[in-house]
């Protein structure tokens, strides 16, 4: 469980604003799924989670970066 405002204030005594994301789904091509990331990830996109995709050769990728 995270803490609270209350307990982050008394351990540093200041509260940091909450990071907010963007998130991007991606097919990925089972043949080329290192390049695909790889491109993704030079842009700033971090990889959360991959799911099997409508077929075989491909997989669904979910990612996200820091809205700046």
């Amino acid at each position: 469980m995270r803490p609270g405002p209350a307990a982050r204030r008394a351990v540093g005594g200041t509260v940091s604003p909450m990071q907010k994301w963007e998130y991007s789904t991606v097919p990925l091509l089972t043949h080329a799924t290192k390049q695909i990331l790889d491109n993704w990830g030079q842009d700033g996109w971090e990889l959360v989670s991959v799911i099997p995709g409508p077929n075989p050769e491909q997989l669904v990728a979910y990612l996200k970066r820091p809205l700046t």
